[in-house]
C-alpha cells in the first residue's frame, strides 16, 4: 500500500445540517459521563422499571454504593466483572459501578446455558458474577468448573415499588418460575448488600484508554472472543450517535430500550446514548413481550426507539397494535441485522411518520460506524453513510481500495474501534491493519460504495447467521453437534426466515448402523445451546460437499437447502 490514496470521504456532502464533519471524543471515561449527568438533570428521571422511578442523582448514588461493594468485597481494579442481567435498572447500576470501581465489565448473555456461561467466564477469568436470581441454577450447574469467588444475586423485586415488590415473588411461585437463592459464603444479596456500603468508593484513577468493557463476540472467524473497548471507545460511539441525531434535546428524550443492554448495540444506543444527553430509559426486561412493549411507549410517551427489524417487524404484525397510540416516537435507529424496506414503511405507517433508518456497525467497533440520515437523504437497501470520525474503504483482495461501485470488503477505522481481542493476539493480527496513517478494522462484510459515499453490504460475513438480530456462528452450532454420538459430520447454514431473517439449518452424516430423528437432535442442541441457537431443521446425507482439501462447502448446503425447500413449496396442491 502506498501512502498517496486519498481519503476522499464524499460522504460529507450528504450529511444533515448541523452534523459535524470533524470529530474528536472526549477524553473522559463512562462514570464521569454518569456524574455529568447527574450535576445537569440531578432530579430528571434517569430509569423506568414496572412503574419505579429513579432520578440521576438516585442513579448514581446506588453506582456508588455498587462500586464500594465491589471493593469491600475484594475487587481489584483492572480484573473482570461478568454481569448477566436481563434490563432492568440493577443493569445500569452494576455496570456503571464496575467500572467505577476501576473494574471491566463482561456483558454476558441472560440466554447462555451453563456450557456457554462456563466458557466465557472461564476465557475472561472473571471471579465475581452479578446475576439474576432466576439464573443461578444454571451457574450451579458450572460453579465447580469456574474460578468465581463472589456471586451477588438479584431478583426483579428488588427494583419494583410497593406493593409489586411484594406481589411479584408470590406470582413467581404460583407460576413455577421463583428460585430462592441463599445468601451466604460467596453469595451476596444485592440489594442488602448495597445497604450495608459506604456512600462513596474509594477513589480509582481512570482513564479514557483504559479498558472498560469485554464483549464477546464470534468476530470473522467463528470462535467466540472477547472485544476489548475502551472508555474512550465507548464514549466516543455515544458522542458520535449524539451529534448523528442533530435534533436529539437533551434533558427531554424518552428513551423506551427494549433491545438488551448485554448487546453491544442496546448498551451504546440505549444505555450510554441516554445517559450522555440526560434522557429517561424506560426499562423493558423482555422485548418478546410485544404488548409490554407497545404499552410501555403509549405510557411513557417514548420518544426514541433503537431496535432490531424482528423487533419492528412483530410490531408491525402484533393483532393489539392498532389499540396503542404509537406517534410519540419521532426516531428510530435499526441496527444488528439487515432493515427490510416494508418492515420500515408499515412501521413509518403505524407511528404517524417516525423516522425508522438502518445502520450498521460491530461489536468489535462499539458498535456504531454507519448511519442513514434521520431527516435528510435516505437510501433504500443502504446502511447509510459513514459516522463523524469513520473512515470507511472498500478493498479488493490485494488490500487496494477500489472506486465507487466496484464490490470489495469494507475496512473502517475511527475512536470507536476496539483495542483487539482479549487474550488472542493472532486473531486480533488478522482483523487490524495499519494503512494510510489510521488503524483500521477489517470487517469481513462484502460491500460496495457510490459516489455519493452511501454504502451498501451485498453480503454479510460469509457464514455468518443473524437470527431476530441475533449473531449466530456456525461453528459453535457444529461443535455443539458434533457431541451427539450419533454425529459423524456436521454442518450449520442460515435459511431465510419470514420472521427472524434467518434460521439455523442442520445438515448431519450420521455414524454407520446411527439412527436419530431431528427431535433427538434439537433436543440435544437446546440443552447446550441458546434457544435462538437451535437448529431450526434437520437434514441427513449420506455426505458433505467438501473442496480438495476436504473443507465442507457450508454456501453449497445452503443454495441446495433453499432450493430443496422451494421445490418442495412448489409441489404442494394449491
Amino acid at each position: 500500500m502506498t501512502s498517496s490514496v486519498s481519503l476522499a470521504r464524499p460522504w460529507l456532502a450528504h450529511y444533515e445540517a448541523g452534523v459535524p464533519h470533524e470529530f474528536t471524543p472526549s477524553d473522559t471515561t463512562l462514570p464521569a459521563m454518569l456524574e455529568r449527568a447527574a450535576a445537569r438533570w440531578p432530579e430528571r428521571t434517569a430509569l423506568e422499571f414496572l412503574g419505579a422511578r429513579t432520578t440521576y442523582r438516585e442513579l448514581l448514588a446506588q453506582v456508588q454504593r455498587f462500586a464500594s461493594a465491589l471493593q469491600s468485597l475484594g475487587v481489584q481494579p483492572g480484573e473482570r466483572v461478568s454481569i448477566m442481567l436481563p434490563n432492568c435498572p440493577q443493569f445500569v447500576v452494576a455496570f456503571y459501578g464496575t467500572l467505577m470501581a476501576g473494574a471491566v465489565a463482561v456483558n454476558t448473555s441472560p440466554l447462555y446455558t451453563p456450557h456457554e456461561l462456563q466458557h466465557q467466564l472461564q476465557d475472561s477469568t472473571s471471579q465475581t458474577l452479578v446475576m439474576l436470581d432466576a439464573f443461578f441454577p444454571r451457574y450451579q450447574e458450572i460453579a465447580a468448573d469456574v474460578d468465581v469467588r463472589r456471586v451477588i444475586v438479584t431478583g426483579i423485586q428488588d427494583a419494583l415499588p410497593f406493593p409489586k415488590n411484594i406481589l411479584y415473588p408470590i406470582k413467581a411461585r404460583k407460576d413455577g418460575t421463583w428460585v430462592n437463592v441463599r445468601a451466604g459464603g460467596t453469595v451476596h444479596a444485592f440489594k442488602p448488600l448495597l445497604g450495608r456500603q459506604a456512600p462513596r468508593p474509594a477513589p480509582v484513577t481512570l482513564r479514557a484508554q483504559d479498558l472498560a468493557l469485554l464483549q464477546y463476540t464470534g468476530g470473522t472467524t467463528g470462535v467466540p472472543k472477547g472485544a476489548m473497548l475502551t472508555h474512550r471507545n465507548l464514549v466516543a460511539n455515544s458522542e458520535q450517535a449524539r451529534l448523528w441525531m442533530s435534533d436529539l434535546r437533551e434533558g427531554q428524550e424518552v428513551t423506551l430500550a427494549a433491545i438488551p443492554f448485554f448487546h453491544v448495540y442496546g448498551m451504546t444506543v440505549a444505555m450510554n446514548l441516554s445517559v450522555l444527553t440526560g434522557a429517561t430509559i424506560v426499562l423493558v426486561p423482555n422485548a418478546r413481550d410485544i404488548p409490554m412493549v407497545l404499552s410501555q411507549i403509549q405510557a411513557s410517551k417514548a420518544t426514541l426507539f433503537p431496535g432490531v427489524p424482528t423487533l419492528y417487524n412483530a410490531i408491525n404484525n402484533h393483532p393489539e397494535t392498532p389499540r396503542f397510540d404509537l406517534t410519540s416516537i419521532r426516531a428510530c435507529i435499526s441496527g444488528s441485522a439487515p432493515l427490510m424496506l416494508e418492515t420500515a414503511r408499515r412501521f413509518r405507517e403505524i407511528t404517524n411518520g417516525a423516522n425508522l433508518v438502518e445502520g450498521y456497525g460491530l461489536t468489535e467497533t462499539s458498535p456504531v460506524t454507519h448511519v442513514n440520515p434521520i431527516f435528510g437523504e435516505q437510501h433504500e437497501g443502504s446502511i447509510g453513510l459513514p459516522v463523524p470520525g469513520v473512515d470507511a474503504l472498500i478493498m479488493n483482495a490485494q488490500d487496494e481500495p477500489v472506486g465507487p461501485g466496484e464490490v470489495g470488503e469494507l475496512w473502517v477505522a475511527g475512536p470507536q474501534v476496539m483495542l483487539g481481542y482479549w487474550q488472542k493476539d493472532e486473531e486480533t493480527a488478522r482483523t487490524m491493519r495499519e494503512a494510510y496513517g489510521r488503524r483500521w478494522l477489517l470487517t469481513g462484510d462484502m460491500a460496495v460504495m457510490d459516489e455519493g459515499g452511501y454504502f451498501r453490504i451485498v453480503d454479510r460475513k460469509k457464514e455468518l447467521i443473524i437470527a431476530g438480530g441475533f449473531n449466530i456462528y456456525p461453528r459453535e452450532v457444529e461443535e455443539v453437534l458434533m457431541t451427539h454420538p450419533a454425529v459423524m459430520e456436521a454442518a450449520a447454514v442460515g435459511l431465510p426466515d419470514e420472521y427472524r431473517g434467518e434460521s439455523v439449518h442442520a445438515v448431519l452424516v450420521l455414524r454407520p448402523g446411527q439412527q436419530v430423528n431431528e427431535g433427538d437432535i434439537m433436543a440435544h442442541c437446546r440443552a447446550q445451546l441458546s434457544a435462538y441457537k437451535v437448529p431450526r431443521s434437520v437434514e441427513f446425507r449420506a455426505e458433505l460437499p467438501k473442496t480438495a482439501v476436504g473443507k465442507i462447502l457450508r454456501r453449497q448446503l445452503a443454495q441446495e437447502a433453499r432450493e430443496a425447500r422451494e421445490a418442495s413449496r412448489g409441489a404442494r396442491p394449491a
